[in-house]
């Protein structure tokens, strides 16, 4: 039996994020999404009432697909917490390296609107990078590490910090770096939290 072909809202979000991903998002119109999406833009507005509503909906359609990758990497990676913290950003020096990368989709968008606080696709972006947080805190504080939430709040300030450096100068060497800095800020930690209490 041949799969349902995608609605007709799954065929907009998929044409938009492939030209909002490639393009950014203040330089691709309604119409060529519609023209992308082989519909017209009185159907495409049926779906989206505008333009800032559809850029939201691109977001909201990247969130648990980057999430589970993020997840499934470290779930993969064999070692400790560092080492399965580490192996996320090893995955990613590979992903940076390819040519259609352009940047993390989130963080490029929040670019785009940082004159826009209030937009609904700023909330999707602060929302995704606060579940990734969060959830790298549980396993953190699941693997006995203390100041789980502060450790996992610094990975995030690496992983993000290497994702804009790595824009400027395309080389994959920064992730691998900052995923080097990533796993020893966990050994340390690991270490202090092995340590006998003092008497």
């Amino acid at each position: 039996m041949a799969p349902a072909p995608p609605s007709t809202r799954s065929r907009i979000i998929a044409a938009a994020s492939r030209l909002f991903y490639a393009q950014g998002i203040r330089a691709v119109s309604v119409d060529a999404v519609a023209e992308q999406a082989k519909l017209t833009k009185r159907t495409l507005y049926y779906h989206f009432r505008s333009k800032d509503e559809l850029v939201a909906a691109y977001l909201e359609a990247r969130d648990q697909p980057n999430l589970a990758l993020f997840q499934r990497w470290f779930a993969e990676a064999e070692g400790g917490l560092p080492i399965k913290v580490q192996a996320i950003f090893r995955r990613l020096a590979h992903t940076v390296a390819q040519k259609h990368w352009k940047g993390c989709g989130f963080l490029r968008t929040a670019a785009e609107l940082a004159n826009l606080p209030g937009h609904p696709a700023m909330r999707i972006g602060a929302a995704h990078k606060k579940r990734f947080e969060a959830w790298l805190a549980e396993q953190l504080a699941a693997g006995g590490l203390p100041d789980a939430g502060l450790l996992a709040r610094q990975v995030v300030l690496l992983l993000d910090g290497a994702f804009a450096v790595i824009l400027l100068h395309r080389d994959p060497s920064y992730m691998e770096a900052a995923g080097e800095a990533a796993r020893a800020l966990l050994h340390a930690a690991a270490e202090r939290a092995s340590q006998p209490e003092p008497a």
